[in-house]
């Protein structure tokens, strides 16, 4: 682990920028820039130093990295390190502020490092346009004084974790989904990690993500502000980090909550030392693991052909009322997920059944569903509708 200098924060175990890192002083126009920095005693001239000669990667520049890079950039952090391989989508404007209508089409981490560079001419920015992986997560990371995982899936946050882990590089944790957020430090070293938290990940399929689940615009701002704001005083030295604490956030009553993470003795990351490698994320997270069922995963193209054919399955949509009004498949039934329990019985036991959603996932956990009650035909559209629109029909409208 690289050697850490121990700053003034309140919580055990909170450290700062890594010593030796060369003292970056000021110019006069950054004085002027970060004067209202520099007004602050807590952080002052020397703070600012520190935040100059900074390191950070940014995994993932969606909701939630994208405005937490505008304001680390703002701030003066020296050296932004961003990993994204998306193109930015017309979705993704609800929400990312990074990027724009004439964006969509052009890679995060291009669009990004313009839109940074734009707003802090001083600012040095590293982009990684590939996605984070066992093979290439230690070697990427290593180079950098702190992580902030903006991810949004399973998999890649054990990885962010375990390489934070492993590197002994902190890791500012953030995720959002409809209208909660929670944000909290991992990797401090005497503080949890992310395995302290879930030492073992959900069923893939139990656990909705915001392309299906849906999320406020305005909560990754939050969220990603707040993350922000942890990676400062960590840089600075200053205040009472959220290591060993998980801020809960709750837009629609507007509360916050905070509890305590304790530290797992038992831990195979941060407690016992076992985990010495990265391993298959995808593995451990049941996202590759093949289902053990008699369900069937069709793809467009298969389905198309099925439905073509003379015997025609039992076509059923678990999406809410407002998706099926935007589009649909021909001959579908629509039994939404939130009511799938209460109108499955209505259903045909006896004819093969093919279940759609928007992406696959609650496709995928409504066939289990009628698996499990006695059907014995069943399938299910992987990519979902929004894969179909785009491998057999274009005119469908896509979400």
């Amino acid at each position: 682990m690289r050697a850490l200098r121990t700053g003034e924060h309140g919580a055990p175990g909170a450290q700062s920028v890594p010593a030796g890192r060369p003292v970056h002083a000021l110019n006069a126009e950054e004085v002027r820039r970060y004067s209202r920095h520099l007004l602050l005693p807590e952080i002052g001239e020397a703070g600012q130093q520190r935040l100059k000669g900074a390191r950070v990667a940014i995994i993932g520049l969606g909701g939630l990295g994208s405005p937490a890079a505008l304001y680390l950039a703002a701030a003066g952090v020296g050296t932004l390190g961003l990993v994204d391989p998306d193109r930015v989508d017309v979705t993704n404007l609800q929400r990312q502020v990074l990027y724009s209508d004439a964006d969509v089409g052009r890679p995060k981490c291009t669009v990004a490092r313009e839109r940074l560079t734009a707003l802090n001419p001083g600012l040095a920015v590293e982009p990684f346009p590939v996605a984070l992986t066992a093979a290439n997560a230690l070697d990427i990371l290593r180079e950098f004084d702190l992580i902030l995982d903006g991810t949004d899936n399973f998999p890649t946050r054990y990885l962010v974790n375990d390489a934070s882990v492993l590197l002994g590089v902190p890791n500012v944790h953030g995720s959002v989904l409809r209208f909660e957020g929670r944000v909290t430090v991992f990797g401090t070293p005497d503080g949890p990690c992310y395995r302290c938290l879930f030492p073992t990940p959900p069923p893939p399929e139990s656990v909705p993500d915001c392309s299906d689940a849906g999320v406020l615009g305005v909560m990754p701002g939050q969220i990603g502000v707040l993350q922000a704001t942890e990676a400062i005083k960590w840089i600075t030295g200053v205040g009472e980090l959220l290591a060993g604490r998980l801020l809960l956030v709750d837009a629609l009553r507007m509360r916050f909550q905070t509890v305590a993470i304790r530290r797992d003795p038992g831990c195979p990351a941060c407690g016992t030392r076992e985990l010495r490698e990265l391993i298959d994320y995808e593995e451990f997270c049941g996202v590759a693991r093949p289902v053990q069922s008699a369900i069937a995963r069709f793809t467009p193209h298969e389905l198309a052909e099925r439905l073509r054919g003379p015997e025609a399955p039992q076509l059923v949509d678990v999406r809410e009322p407002w998706e099926w009004s935007v589009a649909r498949l021909p001959g579908a039934i629509l039994v939404p997920l939130s009511q799938f329990e209460a109108l499955a019985p209505n259903l045909d036991a006896t004819r093969e059944t093919i279940v759609y959603c928007h992406h696959g996932s609650r496709s995928l956990a409504a066939a289990m569903q009628l698996e499990a009650s006695g059907f014995d035909r069943v399938g299910h559209l992987e990519g979902g509708i929004d894969r179909w629109s785009t491998e057999v029909d274009p005119a469908l409208p896509r979400y």
